[in-house]
């Protein structure tokens, strides 16, 4: 990640109006928006990724469908780290994974 590329800064991080997903405007101008869960199971960390292998552990039938950050932290400036209701709180997402997650998404239409 080069936090001289714009699409890996974020300009503002907040709540939809709602307050039902998380809402990141980046340097370049787009608005990505994540719903709690989506985040949940995308966790980067090694109790939902294997390390070795790369595979995911985490199971989706073991996210309950309301899960919500109960705290969200900056890791520097580089990344976020979300305190979940289900107890879950060891991952570090990093801007440039959260950018890529949404792009994927966008792609996937």
């Amino acid at each position: 990640m080069s936090l001289a590329d714009p699409r890996f800064r974020p300009r503002e991080i907040a709540p939809t109006q709602d307050g039902a997903r998380l809402a990141i405007t980046w340097e370049d101008g787009v608005r990505s928006e994540y719903e709690p869960r989506f985040l949940r199971l995308n966790c980067p960390c090694a109790q939902c990724v294997d390390e070795m292998t790369g595979i995911r552990t985490l199971r989706p039938d073991s996210v309950p469908e309301n899960v919500y950050p109960e705290a969200i932290h900056y890791i520097g400036r580089y990344a976020l780290q979300f305190v979940w209701s289900d107890g879950h709180d060891t991952g570090f997402y990093p801007f440039d994974l959260l950018r890529r997650l949404w792009d994927e998404r966008a792609e996937e239409g």
